[in-house]
């Protein structure tokens, strides 16, 4: 889930929260006039080094699955199953995709925000200690990916929400630092976990992310608390969803849906890529550590492009136009360290810069917030969507020879042109969308 998405959403709701703010020390109640300070002190500063925490180990961990994935195929109990990449494609596009549901119960039931963390932390921790007693790929599955995917998305949207409340004009900057967090994470992991694998196995390394885990998050959990009294009759604004019947959103709707089945399929492929040719494993780790960094980059640049700098359609274009050429020139013809490196640079920084967009893409079409927000999170659901269906797609895709000559090594030749291709229709899709005016609510 990219931070500045929610960044640019909440910056929108900024006037919102000022007025919340406003409104509580105005009031004479020992509660509200006892209001810790926003933008800063102590307690802020706790909560967003918490939210830091949880991002980083948490949401880094499904973002280097494809570490997992290349050894998961080369052991004997799993090997050649198709399955595998079932795992990874569940538990990150379950966060996508449960968007329509967290974001409206955690707006709805904000005093359970709370619970809702703890609860989702036991939920990641049960499926890392489930997963190591794990001898089947169904087992993996569920665990590793369903019960995972579910305790991260349970999570992540009260973390949201708290932290907003903690930083209004200073958001930037707190949503700056979360930001970091997955690419910090996205350095370390996939080398921890490479190592961990190969010398332990993957239930010794499970078990080993879970005490990680509770040593390096568990400390923190006090520390997630919001900072307004949460009200016990919060109710949701109604939306105007006369935005459906406008063409450009569901251009959008299929522009991100297109994106979304081929944008995960180089993070879970790389590895074993750069194995059939012939690279030592831990160089697969070093590819997936440049494209996060590189994704970090890119969502910086096109989220400050898109702020009326540059129109947003040709934003769009420009990403997946890139992402196709790399996909089907860099990727299908590597056969050297070097070709890989590049592509890992250059699609990590333009393919994951469209997820910086969808926020953008909700106010191209709506004026108002609260029909931004519905639309953000039927973007991520659509952008779940895909995510999930990469992972069944992309193991039919997959070819069981390997020729040294052929394009793609041959295995993965059918799987990369379906990257490029997926790529090129979200880029049709982004096309259209320019030709059509965005007609915007007005009530």
């Amino acid at each position: 889930m990219s931070s500045l998405e929610l960044n640019h959403l909440d910056d929108a709701a900024l006037s919102e929260d000022v007025h919340r703010d406003s409104f509580s020390r105005t009031q004479h109640h020992p509660t509200t006039q006892s209001l810790a300070p926003i933008d800063g002190g102590l307690q802020a500063w706790r909560v967003l080094l918490a939210a830091f925490m949880f991002e980083a180990i948490l949401w880094g961990f499904p973002l280097s699955f494809g570490i997992f994935q290349e050894y998961y195929s080369t052991i004997p109990e799993f090997e050649g199953s198709p399955y595998i990449t079932y795992i990874g494609s569940i538990a990150t596009g379950l966060c996508y995709m449960g968007a329509p549901l967290m974001a409206p119960l955690v707006k709805r039931y904000a005093m359970y925000r709370r619970y809702m963390v703890v609860g989702g932390w036991l939920i990641c921790l049960g499926s890392l200690v489930a997963g190591s007693f794990a001898d089947e790929m169904g087992a993996l599955i569920v665990t590793q990916g369903v019960m995972y995917g579910v305790g991260y998305l349970i999570i992540f949207y009260p973390v949201v929400s708290m932290v907003n409340e903690w930083w209004v004009a200073r958001r930037g900057l707190s949503w700056g630092i979360l930001l970091g967090s997955s690419g910090a994470s996205g350095v370390a992991y996939p080398f921890i976990i490479e190592a961990l694998l190969h010398k332990y196995g993957y239930k010794t390394t499970l078990r080993a992310m879970a005490v990680a885990t509770v040593i390096m998050t568990g400390p923190l959990l006090p520390s997630m608390k919001g900072r307004l009294p949460a009200s016990h009759s919060s109710s949701l604004a109604k939306t105007d969803w006369s935005f459906m019947k406008q063409p450009i959103f569901w251009l959008y709707i299929l522009s991100t849906t297109s994106q979304s089945l081929g944008f995960y399929l180089p993070s879970l492929y790389l590895p074993s890529y750069a194995s059939t040719a012939g690279l030592d494993s831990r160089l697969g780790a070093m590819l997936i550590a440049l494209m996060n960094v590189s994704s970090v980059a890119g969502q910086f640049t096109y989220g400050y492009l898109s702020d009326g700098r540059i129109p947003l359609n040709m934003l769009l274009l420009s990403t997946m136009l890139v992402s196709t050429v790399v996909a089907l020139t860099l990727w299908g013809l590597a056969k050297s360290l070097v070709t890989l490196v590049i592509f890992a640079l250059i699609y990590g920084f333009f393919a994951y810069a469209f997820l910086a967009m969808r926020v953008r893409m909700g106010t191209a079409v709506a004026a108002e917030q609260s029909d931004t927000m519905v639309m953000f999170c039927l973007f991520s659901f659509a952008q779940g969507i895909g995510n999930v269906l990469a992972g069944p797609i992309s193991g039919m895709l997959l070819t069981p020879y390997v020729e040294v000559h052929e394009y793609g090594y041959g295995r993965y030749k059918t799987l990369i042109v379906f990257t490029g291709a997926a790529m090129f229709t979200s880029a049709i899709f982004a096309g259209l969308a320019h030709l059509v005016p965005a007609k915007r609510n007005t009530r």
